[in-house]
């Protein structure tokens, strides 16, 4: 195997040993790093990028970013560049579009980076961080009234196939604010193995709304290399966090799909040979996970803030499936798309019940909200679960046998589904009208109903 130079940084290895998909394997080298970057040039002289996912003495497995067509055992040419994947970051890229790998896709040049940094961040160190604080306003009632979002949480999203995640996403992307905050608020969105035409209706949804010039947009296509699909959410992070803790922004992160993300590990790790887990994915899926979400939150004496929106779609609406299960341990609640209420014709179809959000409780009433709002959030769910009762119930004995209450609650439940779930997909409710939607429905009620509301709220708010 040839040298061209006897510095690390420039040698040149001409000649590969093996090529298995887009995996090739390198021997007679010297000792190079994990996840170190990689130019290979093929025999038609076109270069392309790649990283180690291997490494042993003199010998190494890379991934290509793209198709190892081209790539000749005797031929091809590779330099090892002593360093991870990096990106540079800037406050230029808000109002821009890039591809999975940071690069730009909107036919503008290259922003300016004021830093260079390696995509594989860490998580931030627990003892570093500040506890989540500050309601995050999605101008959607399901979500700000009964699964509160708040700055600094990881909240994911469970869909399933066919539901409307990506339309729910670039509405929360569109409508997200925070209420009486100075400090710029933008959305860093990245999108993994998505379709051409959903990634269409991405970047025509942020263009049209205007919303696209305090975002900054990733997008990973669907016939983009696996590599990409497991950069691409690393990259969108990278760029968060500078403009979170070094330009004291608060920056929500939306990720879709990350369903798309773990398949691209599975099939990484299937053509590495390693042992495979649950339902065929890696045995580190959890960790891997956790190395993306544990990268939001709040650190102590910085300004700016990471807040997560995760999306990920279950397999046969499977909420056990590994990867909803694992989600769900590292995550701080999740909002559940039910496809029951997508059939209704609900949109947004956000199952009660089965959602929730565990940093709720300590950001929202007196002084945070508004005085009612923890009262009212806990009334709806419990009405709603009686709804749930009453409905199976009927479904035995037949509507006319129910008690006539049984049947003001089941009248509740369908103008609960039409008019407080459901919204329109460019309707934005603030919380206040979305906190007035939620009373009126109440008052289809009694009274006597309402045990877990004061009698001072219900005086001041039923019925009026």
């Amino acid at each position: 195997m040839a040298v061209s130079s006897l510095s690390f940084g420039d040698r040149e290895y001409v000649g590969i040993q093996e090529v298995q998909g887009p995996l090739f394997v390198i021997e007679g080298i010297h000792d190079v790093g994990y996840n170190e970057l990689v130019e290979i040039v093929d025999d038609s002289g076109l270069r392309k990028l790649g990283i180690t996912l291997e490494v042993a003495k003199g010998k190494a497995v890379v991934q290509v970013f793209g198709t190892t067509g081209g790539l000749s055992l005797a031929g091809s040419r590779v330099k090892f560049k002593g360093r991870p994947f990096e990106l540079g970051v800037g406050s230029g890229m808000l109002g821009r579009i890039f591809n999975g790998l940071g690069a730009p896709i909107d036919e503008m040049p290259a922003p300016v980076p004021e830093k260079i940094s390696d995509v594989n961040g860490l998580p931030i160190n627990p003892t570093a961080r500040d506890y989540p604080r500050k309601f995050i306003q999605t101008g959607i009632s399901s979500i700000d009234i009964m699964t509160t979002l708040v700055r600094g949480q990881k909240l994911p999203i469970f869909s399933g196939n066919g539901l409307p995640h990506d339309i729910l996403s670039a509405q929360i992307a569109r409508q997200a604010k925070i209420i009486g905050e100075t400090q710029g608020f933008a959305v860093v969105f990245a999108a993994m193995g998505v379709k051409h035409d959903v990634a269409r209706f991405f970047i025509d949804s942020f263009q049209e709304s205007g919303a696209l010039a305090d975002a900054a947009v990733f997008l990973s296509l669907a016939d983009a290399p696996s590599i990409e699909r497991i950069i691409t959410p690393r990259v969108a992070l990278t760029c968060a966090e500078f403009l979170a803790f070094e330009k004291g922004m608060h920056i929500l992160v939306i990720m879709t799909d990350m369903g798309n993300y773990c398949e691209a590990l599975r099939e990484i790790s299937t053509l590495r040979g390693e042992i495979p887990a649950r339902k065929g994915y890696p045995g580190y899926l959890y960790s891997d996970l956790s190395s993306l979400y544990e990268r939001a939150g709040l650190i102590k004496g910085r300004e700016g803030s990471i807040t997560q929106m995760p999306i990920l779609t279950m397999p046969n609406d499977d909420i056990t499936h590994p990867v909803p299960d694992l989600t769900g341990y590292i995550t701080e609640g999740q909002v559940v798309l039910e496809r029951e209420l997508s059939q209704k014709g609900v949109y947004p179809p956000i199952a009660g019940l089965p959602s929730l959000s565990r940093l709720m409780k300590d950001n929202i009433g007196s002084g945070l909200t508004r005085d009612d709002h923890p009262h009212l959030a806990s009334q709806l769910f419990a009405c709603y679960a009686r709804v749930k009762d009453v409905r199976a119930l009927s479904l035995v004995i037949g509507r006319e046998e129910l008690s006539a209450l049984d049947r003001q609650y089941l009248e509740f439940g369908d103008v609960f589904e039409k008019q407080f779930l459901s919204q329109g997909e460019q309707e934005e409710r603030s919380l206040e009208q979305s906190l007035g939607l939620g009373w009126k429905i109440l008052t289809l009620l009694p009274k006597e109903e309402l045990h877990r509301i004061s009698a001072d709220e219900t005086a001041q708010y039923y019925g009026k």
